[in-house]
């Protein structure tokens, strides 16, 4: 069975393909048409992930999407009834013949109603003609195959396949369940809004999630961190990550005003103030063509009332402004423990899957395992809506499968149980020591009944488990030349064993490097294959890479790839965080060594490194831990305020048009001082 599955005409719009339970290819569309987070129809991520499987879109038994319309449509009707008939009250609108598309109004399309209201915001559009402009939307979702043939360019005839729309927090879900290695976990899916909800809550068994609890359109954390990140003059659609990152520099003094804009409620629920939001009245304009999302401004004026003026994009930051940033990611943190904390009295279980924009926020998950009682987290690694591309294909994999005669298993793994950080021997860390113990005698036991079932059956099946993301495009070293022949480069070959040892020189000597490998990443993190690396040992680094290359905000820090047997030896949690979405304290007396990677509070946004997944960038960073002693480098993705490099030919205008030092792809290796310009 082969299942092509989409995010579409959203965000992040992205394509996958999983054959016969496999990921076979899975990237967002923005690496190939260079506009972040590109929205509209994926259509060279489509080509690519054709090309990947080796088959034309005639071979295609399934084809998914992550919307839809139909989902949750009485509640839909309902607010969109509520909603119009105030709004026909207030303004002496009527509505001519559009019961139909009321009926069908989508989420997205009710943000996007917005009419003038009494201060004169707006733009003078009614609240019927918003609703027939972003009824084109959900128009393209529900005609999947008329968009996937023009896309093509191919006849409708030729598309065999059987079309499917997967509710949105349901490919969440999938996505963050059937590639994890847990054969029974608990399911949070967290983001903005999709199908008019925004929080969904589950228990995956075997091959099925049952959902267990939602909340619902208008309330969501989604929405409030982006407003707030809004207010604080980030207004560029992913900006949320440099509110992240300027929170440390701040105190939490307005707690008390955040925890009255989001209140927790009983069963995991939580409800916003909607006197500080403009989504659920006024709507918010929302734009999701071809290019870069547009949302329009979510705060009200109750925003300015309490905390003062906006700030101005650019402006100077102020006290006020980190404090709010602080503010706002310690209530997201308690409304998120709240929501788990529930889970686990729900389902009992300690196992946890983890997806949605929200699960990208790498600080609070990184504190997961020190505030409930999961034991274990799997988060996708494109946890954002690329993700549910993903999520699409493997619900209707596990919905369509024919049963196998094999028997069915999860894959061998093993995470350890995390260790407190504080240094009292209290009653909890006893009780983790023992829960330790018990995890590695269970984790013994099972490798040991793997083993001797697949000795008496070698054809026992296995669960596809998503340890990395290395899921796009890779290019042999014959395309990497031509490229280079091209652009008139000099450049030098190494073997597999010089090619690590000589850029882990060159990391020691103090050079900016450009590390293209492999397959490229899939979800917003470079994970070692399309990344630029320098030494974490040197303090300057993190200008040195603003200024010549990254030229971001001074406050946002860089990441630590680190050596997974080393993690203990640096950081004061050990679980695994494969794809760079964790966030740990650095030990007291390591943050020293390692600098370049330290943020202001003593954390650092951690990539653990294994042979198995990267066995190259692996060896890069072990080479470096033999010439410096230090197991870690500083990673960061390879581009400048542009999507993520994807092939040979985007890493050389990167490198050209920066002041990187070296440029390696493959095993080809080219020096700043080598060329003329």
């Amino acid at each position: 069975m082969i299942i092509l599955g989409i995010n579409a005409y959203h965000g992040d719009a992205a394509a996958a393909i999983v054959r016969d339970g496999e990921l076979v290819a899975a990237a967002e569309e923005e690496r190939f048409n260079r506009i972040k987070h590109c929205a509209g129809f994926p259509t060279e991520a489509v080509r690519y992930c054709l090309r990947e499987a080796g088959i034309g879109i005639e071979d295609i038994d399934h084809v998914g999407i992550s919307r839809d319309p139909s989902a949750h449509l009485h509640k839909k009707v309902l607010f969109a009834a509520t909603r119009a008939a105030k709004q026909v009250r207030g303004k002496g609108e009527r509505v001519k013949g559009k019961d139909v598309e009321v009926l069908a109004v989508t989420e997205d399309e009710l943000i996007s109603q917005r009419v003038r209201d009494q201060n004169g915001n707006g733009n003078g559009k009614g609240l019927f003609s918003q609703i027939r402009n972003r009824l084109a939307n959900a128009a393209k979702v529900r005609d999947l195959p008329e968009e996937l043939s023009k896309g093509l360019g191919v006849s409708r005839e030729k598309l065999r396949a059987r079309f499917h729309n997967v509710e949105h927090h349901r490919a969440h879900l999938a996505s963050s369940f059937f590639v994890s290695p847990f054969e029974r976990a608990a399911l949070l899916s967290i983001d903005g809004f999709g199908d008019f909800i925004s929080t969904m809550w589950a228990v995956g068994e075997g091959n099925s999630i049952k959902v267990l609890g939602q909340v619902e359109y208008p309330h969501s954390t989604g929405i409030v961190y982006t407003a707030t990140t809004q207010f604080l003059g980030f207004p560029h659609y992913g900006d949320e990550g440099k509110v992240m990152g300027l929170a440390p520099y701040g105190q939490p003094r307005y707690i008390e005003e955040f925890r009255d804009i989001i209140r927790t409620e009983e069963q995991g629920h939580f409800r916003l103030n909607l006197d500080y939001f403009r989504h659920h009245a006024e709507g918010v304009d929302m734009t999701w063509d071809r290019g870069s999302p547009v949302i329009g401004r979510i705060f009200s004026d109750e925003y300015a009332q309490v905390f003062g003026p906006p700030r101005a994009k650019d402006a100077p930051l102020t006290d006020r402004d980190r404090d709010i940033a602080a503010s706002l990611q310690l209530r997201l943190e308690e409304v998120g423990f709240h929501i788990l904390n529930h889970l686990h009295e729900q389902t009992g279980l300690t196992d946890l899957g983890l997806s949605g924009g929200v699960a990208y926020n790498s600080v609070m998950n990184g504190k997961i395992l020190l505030h409930t009682p999961f034991r274990r987290v799997y988060v996708q690694p494109a946890a954002g809506d690329s993700g549910t591309a993903i999520g699409a294909c493997y619900q209707i994999y596990h919905e369509f499968r024919v049963p196998s005669s094999k028997q069915f298993r999860v894959p061998s793994f093993e995470f350890r149980v995390e260790e407190s950080h504080s240094q009292r021997d209290t009653e909890a860390q006893r009780n983790s020591r023992q829960k330790e113990r018990e995890l590695e005698t269970r984790n013994s036991k099972l490798e040991t009944l793997v083993a001797e079932l697949e000795t008496r059956n070698p054809e026992l099946e296995t669960r596809f488990f998503m340890e990395g993301a290395y899921t796009g495009p890779e290019f042999s070293d014959e395309e990497v030349r031509n490229e280079l022949g091209a652009s008139k480069l000099s450049f030098e070959g190494y073997s597999d064993e010089e090619v690590t040892r000589q850029a882990a020189r060159d990391l020691a000597d103090g050079a900016v490097v450009g590390w293209f490998q492999g397959r490229m990443e899939f979800g917003p993190r470079a994970l070692g294959n399309r990344s630029i690396v320098v030494d974490p040992r040197r303090a300057n680094m993190k200008e040195i890479l603003n200024e010549r290359i990254k030229k971001r905000e001074p406050f946002r820090p860089f990441a630590p790839s680190i050596l997974e047997e080393h993690v203990g030896d640096y950081f004061e949690q050990t679980h695994p965080a494969p794809t760079m979405l964790m966030v740990y304290q650095i030990k007291s007396e390591r943050r020293a060594e390692i600098p370049a990677v330290t943020h202001v509070d003593g954390s650092g946004r951690l990539q653990t490194v294994t042979r198995e997944v990267n066995p190259r960038y692996y060896q890069l960073i072990e080479d470096f831990y033999q010439l410096t002693g230090v197991p870690v480098v500083l990673n960061t993705s390879f581009n400048e305020n542009e999507p993520i490099v994807c092939t040979p030919r985007d890493a050389i205008d990167c490198f050209l048009k920066t002041k990187m030092d070296v440029l390696y792809l493959g095993n080809n290796c080219v020096r700043r001082n080598s060329f003329e310009f």
